[in-house]
């Protein structure tokens, strides 16, 4: 019966939409005021729920987002991100790419490549990538928990390149300026000629679990015109922010 109570309170609140007061609550589900109001404060002590300041009532909590969210398969993530990748990859005229964090990971797991035949471009390839030296891996940690940081920063870092960066001091002012501006950079630092750039996909309140990026010779991805796509992703991740928030879980 407590479990069922819980699981009633946890549908109110995330059908609704918008915060929903304790009263609303109590009110919809016809619990007792005094158990609904302990039932409240139980979810938002497991981060179920989290409470907007004052009587703003409550939304769900940045715990319950992340459960959801492993439940999403990259099949389910990749089809409803999918169009939106296309329409970037034909508006860049550039590789556009979608990377994943999970288990202290990052992945790539969908490229979309231009279709002009007569257009030179880069295919990064799928799966992990370093944590330290790709666009997708650092908009995704500058925006992380100062403990998945460290965890990067402790770890021996190879140098791939004479622009690779290996030191904490130097991942460190990265990690600033990747927060100041929204995008991250990676000039030649996994491959010579290659440059990328990446935006964080943030999700509910629980960061960045994505990134979505863009790939291309360095001969094009000059430090203006990565500018110019990074400012473009970031509008971009807002949208598949969205999608894949939106999409069921398998």
């Amino acid at each position: 019966m407590h479990l069922d109570r819980l699981i009633e309170v946890l549908e109110v609140v995330a059908t609704a939409g918008r915060p929903v007061t304790a009263r609303e609550v109590q009110q919809a589900t016809r619990i007792p005021k005094p158990t609904s109001y302990r039932l409240l404060q139980s979810l938002q002590d497991q981060r179920l729920l989290q409470a907007q300041g004052g009587d703003g009532g409550y939304v769900i909590g940045d715990r319950l987002i992340r459960i959801a969210l492993l439940g999403k398969s990259d099949l389910d993530v990749c089809q409803v991100a999918a169009p939106l990748l296309q329409g970037a990859t034909a508006a860049f005229n550039e590789t556009v790419f979608l990377a994943r964090f999970r288990n202290s990971r990052v992945e790539l797991i969908h490229v979309e490549t231009p279709r002009d035949p007569s257009r030179a471009y880069i295919h990064p390839g799928l799966g992990e990538r370093p944590l330290h030296a790709c666009s997708c891996s650092k908009a995704i940690a500058a925006f992380a928990e100062p403990d998945f940081q460290d965890f990067i920063l402790r770890r021996a870092m190879r140098k791939y390149t004479e622009h690779t960066k290996i030191t904490a001091a130097q991942l460190r002012q990265d990690f600033d300026q990747i927060r100041a501006q929204g995008f991250a950079d990676c000039d030649q630092e996994i491959d010579i000629g290659v440059a990328s750039v990446a935006a964080p996909i943030m999700v509910g309140n629980i960061g960045a679990s994505f990134s979505v990026g863009a790939v291309g010779p360095i001969r094009r991805f000059q430090p203006q015109y990565r500018r110019q796509i990074g400012q473009e992703l970031t509008v971009l991740a807002t949208k598949i922010s969205g999608a894949i928030q939106l999409c069921p879980a398998a």
